[in-house]
């Protein structure tokens, strides 16, 4: 497989990847490979002030094609969501730029398919190296791109990096088969070969040793990504498109894909339900519910979004949920020692929280916490807590992204199963119980991918990440997720 990057632009941008001999140097409008000294930490403030004590070594700004960096004819802006300062300014790809990328990964394809599954591992393992090694500054660059705790981005990246740990290991266990058909002068063999150019449009990149053209990474503005994607979605050397985003922008990539029958794998919305039986453990549920539900301000698709908790543990759950909250919960810069909440990614987000929130009390619910935008910024929105939360309102059936956490009170088990399976996506899902026979009737009745069950945090690489109904199709991580990269070849070995 041969990768072909476009990366998605939701105001503040991943930047880049990291390459411990590389500098840069401010310019006009953006940063450029520089040829003399690195600037220090005071002059990197002067245009990154979000990156402060940093090193511009790290960043870097063009496009990745055929082992070079390269330059767009324009740029789009990067900002710290937390105080607005400018990070950068990072190459706006357009369509010429996407298919000079795919072209080039297709001639690298023709090469990298023959090399060896222990090259192929011992690459990855240098990969996953090197980010171990990088992990401070990498987290940092997180941190100041998005907004989210530094203790958050350093998670994100030990996460990141054992996806290379994990498939450098199983890229030596691709294994075939061999069926005995009735007929004794053959034998039939089925072989895994990679399936050629993948698209991964995706937030994230980085590369680290990888023979030119393998890799490649075009970065775009909103304003560009239509047509970008159209244009990798497309392209007839593209076998593969793999995306993270929105079920809304997932569909126009399968409509694209589905002109030339494309593989696809998706990622997509989720609504996930968190549901507190009368016989769960109210402070484990609550442990639970703080992780699940603010992790990342609440920004992770993966998020708790519903909170169904059972008439005779509703009172007592909302009340611990609500000083555990006030309690743990600190909004701040990521870069600030206690923070664990961050800004939302843009005002656009922060307005969505607001909406959701004005909807829901419109209609009867009552705030127990929060509920308003927090004075630290227009970005930043206080966590909040909802109670006497109905099905008719935003916050039910619309994914908000976002620091709040409505409780929908049910009464019996069957209804909390009607109200969890009522939505057209299905990702994640978490519930407490400590009944065992209802344990296993909840985790096969709930119509999500992944289910937590008294537990509030579930991905791991070894597992298979990936949803049902409108939230995607295929799997990431674990041994299954290998197979999203492989096509299936049956050889007739006849005249035996």
């Amino acid at each position: 497989m041969a990768t072909s990057f476009w990366l998605r632009s939701y105001g503040a941008r991943r930047l880049g990847s990291t390459f411990p001999g590389c500098r840069l140097r401010p310019r006009a409008g953006g940063l450029v490979p520089a040829s003399g000294p690195a600037p220090g930490p005071a002059q990197l403030r002067c245009y990154a002030g979000g990156l402060a004590g940093l090193s511009a070594a790290l960043l870097r700004t063009d496009s990745f094609v055929g082992g070079r960096w390269l330059p767009a004819a324009a740029t789009f802006p990067v900002q710290d969501p937390a105080s607005g300062a400018a990070l950068g300014m990072v190459a706006d790809c357009g369509v010429r730029e996407a298919r000079a990328a795919v072209r080039a990964a297709y001639e690298a394809f023709c090469s990298w398919r023959e090399v060896s599954a222990k090259e192929r591992s011992s690459l990855l393992r240098k990969w996953y190296n090197l980010m171990i090694q990088n992990k401070d500054d990498l987290a940092r660059i997180i941190t100041a791109e998005s907004g989210k705790p530094l203790k958050e981005a350093h998670g994100e990246i030990l996460y990141s990096a054992f996806f290379l740990e994990w498939f450098s290991e199983e890229a030596r266990r691709v294994y075939g088969d061999i069926i005995y058909t009735p007929a004794k002068d053959r034998r039939a063999l089925v072989l895994k070969q990679p399936i050629g150019v993948a698209a991964v449009i995706t937030p994230l990149a980085s590369q680290a040793g990888i023979p030119s053209g393998v890799y490649n990474v075009i970065p775009c503005s909103r304003k560009n990504a239509k047509e970008v994607g159209e244009a990798i979605c497309t392209d007839p050397l593209v076998s593969k498109i793999s995306f993270t985003g929105s079920t809304t922008t997932g569909k126009v990539l399968l409509h694209h894909a589905a002109n030339s029958v494309k593989r696809v794998s998706m990622e997509l919305g989720g609504l996930a339900p968190f549901i507190v039986f009368d016989s769960a453990n109210v402070d484990q549920a609550v442990a639970g519910a703080l992780a699940s539900k603010f992790r990342n301000t609440g920004q992770t698709c993966v998020c708790s979004n519903r909170f169904l908790v059972q008439r005779g543990i509703h009172d007592a759950f909302v009340k611990a949920f609500a000083e555990a909250m006030k309690k743990n919960l600190r909004v701040g810069n990521g870069f600030e020692e206690g923070t664990t909440q961050g800004p939302l990614i843009n005002e656009k987000a922060v307005e969505k929280v607001e909406k959701q929130v004005n909807d829901a009390v419109s209609k009867g619910a009552t705030i127990v916490t929060g509920g308003k935008r927090h004075q630290l910024g227009k970005n930043f929105f206080e966590p909040t807590l909802l109670c006497n939360v109905t099905q008719d309102m935003l916050c039910t059936h619309e994914e908000t992204f976002g620091p709040l956490a409505p409780v929908i009170k049910f009464d019996t088990e069957e209804e909390a199963i009607a109200i969890a399976n009522a939505a057209d996506v299905g990702l994640a899902g978490y519930f407490y119980s400590q009944d065992p026979a209802q344990i296993w009737r909840v985790a096969e009745q709930l119509e999500v991918g992944m289910v937590g069950v008294n537990e509030g945090l579930i991905s791991s690489v070894e597992c298979p990440f990936g949803g049902v109904k409108q939230s995607g199709l295929g799997r990431e991580g674990s041994k299954y997720g290998i197979d999203e990269y492989l096509e299936l070849k049956y050889v007739c070995y006849g005249g035996l």
